[in-house]
């Protein structure tokens, strides 16, 4: 594949990006910064000016694989990380909008690209009125990581 996992990103607050216990990692919510910048701002929907679907399901996917670099560090590696187990997707919706699983599906995808069928996941995809710095979409992943 031709990704390279990004560095990870500083904590917004007062948390750590990633935790490990007893085998599982946990990440705190990733959003979907590129290069130290949002890819896209504001609320996933179908009226003009809102972020497309499309664009939020590619948001999704950076997002995800900023939680894989988090995970991957907090593992000692991404030959660590042994399955996902499960992911959390918020989408910051617009008022009708219900497609919030073909969104996250970004993210499901990218995991199954990675990690192969280690790669398969329960998963939430969640509506919201807002995220952090406006971002449309943000990720939660859940790993178990080799002793």
């Amino acid at each position: 594949m031709d990704l390279q996992l990004p560095a990870v990103a500083a904590p917004l607050g007062v948390y750590v990006p990633a935790l490990s216990h007893a085998g599982i990692v946990y990440t705190s919510g990733q959003l979907p910064l590129g290069h130290g910048d949002l890819l896209a701002t504001g609320v996933v929907g179908h009226r003009d000016g809102d972020v497309t679907p499309e664009l939020a399901n590619d948001c999704a996917r950076t997002a995800v694989l900023n939680a894989i670099a988090a995970a991957a560090d907090a593992a000692g590696g991404l030959d660590n990380i042994v399955r996902v187990i499960r992911v959390t997707g918020f989408v910051a919706s617009a008022p009708g909008f219900t497609a919030q699983p073909a969104v996250i599906n970004g993210a499901s995808a990218l995991l199954g690209e990675v990690f192969g069928d280690a790669g398969s996941h329960a998963r939430s995809a969640v509506g919201v009125t807002a995220l952090p710095l406006g971002a449309p979409v943000e990720i939660e992943l859940t790993v178990a990581v080799s002793s």
